[in-house]
């Protein structure tokens, strides 16, 4: 068995993570790698080393007086080879970036490179800040903005568990994020005692044991009936609590991941019945003192958090900027400042959502900020998984609630966030490496761009509840979806990461299987998703108006399910390429020319991904890995459901040509297809139902969402086609 050696300092955490990664990835090689320090460096005798160090460490331990340009997390490797020895020198930026490093090493070697080959390499990141946006349910009392569905109710014991913040704090240094966001309506009497305000403090940890029926905009997520209605899930002192989430951000600090807290406005759940007189009256002199000391205390109590972003809204005054501008100033800036005055060398990043404002009032009242000031766009509205280029960051005359001229209004010397929203896929585990690739190149350029943060509002990032075979414990999400999260991680990193790389690590995880094979069959079927969106975009750009995975919506302030009329009535994407039905029915009426992708080539191509999906995972569909053939479930699930859209593009097309002709041939034609669409759905559903169960979702309605149970309204597709008259 061949010795190797991992030279670093083992109080550096970060570099002690990827240390541990390495000498599992060589253990896999039987390679027995040893640890040493750094002093030990002219002492080895081993014949693979390799030192994992910062810029300054290796300096003085090396004597080279210079290196690679480096900025901040990056990292270069560098081999030596001696007489019968290999050394291996992975230099970060800073510890974070030689963890990235030893991380990258780790990699190499898991995929089957030798050491010796891994050859010289220098990185940057690409984008300075990745990270996840997470929805924190810390409360019945202090719920967050999607507390209102099964996610966020199976989870609430979760997010006070040291194990799943270590696992999923792990796993996102591996896949190379370095930001997590927990996002709540009121976090502050779940995390700190506010010493003007001792009272406000929650003890324990409860959730409610009846359905909650809140309101979208956040209001009625906590209410007198479920506050009577609570159940204990975790006993703690808010002293307690105060050391969890300390431990929580040490463990992040340790693992290179910036911590902040963002939160909507104006909530005060978990302050009810209290003697001080806080309300929600944007007026109230007591509630703005009340959340000046919340700040404050939030921030002296936790040194490790990084920063604090807040929103204008969803519960202030409407059409009232400035004045919720210079309510969120004297509350939330003027908290932050009284921290910074005390201690001027503290860094607090300060993040403003630029929703329900405007950048030019957002400015202004912020003006006296004496740090890090940064915005936050959501930059697919609620889909990510649509357009690789949504243009409506660069547009000039803005789009919905979205403002005009964004990117270009930026203040001078101010960037952006980009809030990145996958409320696309609840069940399924999506992986388009190249889908990843295009988005990220396309984002703005770092001149402007502070970084990005990806996650749900309709459900919760915590851990999976709704497999039919669950591992105990159950899994996270981000492992359940390792793959895609490893994909918006390493690219956001370093989009030049080659496709041969992933599919190496599809070969790593899954070794039964060809690599090629079912790194294919995992992009195409990914492919479906975002082209139907893209193409069904018109007013469905958000959570509640539009849910691919069940082709449903809200159904009390949206749509419900979306008919073959929706279809027809709604276009695709500005800027997309894509035709909509009525005016491609038009130019085949007109016999006239056809610019841009047809609703037919859609659904050819939508065909052409489930078919071709479908082919390659026949090759590989005996799996007995359990993994392994969930996944390929999943595949085969999005293919008919691919197959199901086609068809009823299709259908919709016949229809809108019946409409506008009054011909009877189009309207058999439509029956058939959306016919056809029936069957697809039916073995959409089958599949679905083997794999997992139904759930109630935040943002759809109060009922709860089953595929299976949707097939009627399916069908009723085929009934508006025959009843159709003109």
């Amino acid at each position: 068995m061949n010795q190797a050696v991992i030279v670093f300092d083992e109080t550096i955490s970060t570099i002690a993570f990827a240390a541990g990664k390495l000498q599992e990835a060589l253990a896999s090689r039987n390679i027995i790698a040893a640890y040493a320090p750094l002093d030990a460096i002219t002492e080895l005798s081993e014949p693979i080393r390799i030192v994992l160090a910062s810029t300054v460490e290796v300096r003085a331990e090396s004597g080279i007086s210079s290196g690679p340009s480096l900025s901040p997390q990056g990292f270069a490797i560098r081999m030596e080879r001696g007489n019968g020895y290999t050394l291996c020198w992975v230099t970060g930026a800073d510890p974070v970036g030689a963890m990235y490093g030893g991380l990258e090493v780790a990699d190499a070697v898991n995929t089957g490179r030798n050491i010796e080959d891994i050859g010289n390499k220098i990185c940057n990141p690409h984008i300075p800040n990745r990270g996840i946006k997470f929805n924190i349910p810390l409360d019945a009392r202090t719920p967050s903005y999607s507390d209102n569905g099964d996610a966020a109710q199976h989870n609430i014991e979760e997010m006070w568990s040291l194990d799943f913040w270590r696992e999923f704090l792990d796993d996102m240094a591996l896949y190379r994020y370095n930001a997590l966001s927990l996002w709540n309506l009121h976090p502050f009497p779940s995390m700190v005692q506010v010493p003007e305000y001792p009272e406000i403090a929650l003890n324990d940890v409860k959730k409610t044991t009846i359905p909650i029926r809140a309101r979208l905009g956040g209001t009625e997520m906590s209410t007198a009936s479920t506050l009577a209605s609570l159940e204990t899930v975790r006993e703690m002192t808010i002293t307690e609590k105060v050391s969890f989430w300390r431990e929580v951000m040490l463990h992040a600090k340790k693992r290179g991941i910036d911590v902040y807290i963002i939160t909507w406005n104006i909530f005060t759940y978990g302050t009810e019945g209290n003697r001080y007189g806080i309300t929600c009256d944007q007026n109230n002199e007591i509630t703005i003192d009340y959340f000046r000391a919340s700040v404050r205390c939030l921030l002296e109590t936790y040194p490790l958090l990084s920063g604090i972003g807040v929103t204008a809204g969803e519960n202030m005054l409407h059409n009232q900027p400035q004045l919720n501008e210079e309510w969120l100033w004297r509350t939330y800036g003027e908290g932050v400042m009284d921290v910074k005055r005390k201690d001027p060398e503290r860094k607090i990043r300060f993040i403003h959502r630029a929703h329900q404002s405007a950048l030019s009032t957002i400015d202004k009242a912020f003006s006296n900020y004496t740090d890090t000031f940064d915005f936050s766009y959501k930059y697919s509205l609620a889909h990510m998984y649509s357009s690789v280029h949504p243009p409506f960051i660069y547009q000039t005359n803005g789009y919905k609630e979205l403002q005009g001229g964004f990117l270009n209004e930026l203040p001078a010397g101010k960037k952006t966030w980009l809030t990145v929203r996958d409320d696309d896929y609840y069940y399924f585990r999506w992986g388009d490496p190249e889908f990843v690739r295009q988005y990220i190149l396309n984002m703005p350029s770092n001149e402007k761009l502070a970084g990005f943060y990806m996650g749900p509002d309709g459900i919760v990032w915590g851990r999976e509840f709704i497999s039919t075979e669950p591992d105990s414990p159950r899994q996270t999400i981000i492992k359940k979806r390792w793959y895609g999260f490893m994909l918006w991680g390493r690219l956001s990193y370093d989009p030049t990461v080659p496709d041969t790389h992933f599919e190496k690590q599809l070969g790593f995880r899954f070794p039964e299987t060809p690599s090629r094979t079912l790194f294919e069959a995992w992009a195409t079927a990914s492919k479906i998703l975002p082209l139907v969106t893209t193409f069904h975009w018109e007013e469905n750009h958000l959570d509640f108006q539009w849910y691919p995975e069940a082709c449903y919506s809200h159904p009390g302030i949206a749509k419900g399910f979306h008919t073959v009329q929706h279809f027809i009535d709604d276009a695709p994407m500005p800027e997309s390429g894509l035709v909509s039905i009525p005016d491609y029915c038009e130019k085949i009426i007109e016999s006239s020319f056809i610019s841009g992708k047809s609703p037919s080539r859609v659904a050819q191509d939508l065909n052409n991904y489930a078919d071709r999906t479908l082919g390659l995972i026949e090759e590989i569909y005996t799996a007995t890995d359990k993994e392994l053939r969930l996944t390929i479930g999943d595949l085969r699930a999005m293919s008919y459901l691919g197959r199901y859209y086609a068809s009823k593009i299709l259908g919709a097309v016949q229809l809108c040509l019946y409409q506008k002709t009054g011909e009877l041939s189009h309207q058999m034609q439509a029956v058939k297809h959306l016919q056809a669409a029936s069957q697809h759905w039916g073995i959409y559903a089958a599949q679905t139902a083997s794999q997992y169960i139904p759930q109630y979702l935040t943002r759809q309605g109060y009922d709860i969402v089953d595929v299976t149970a949707l097939q009627a309204e399916v069908d009723r597709d085929i009934t508006i086609a025959l009843q159709q008259k003109v």
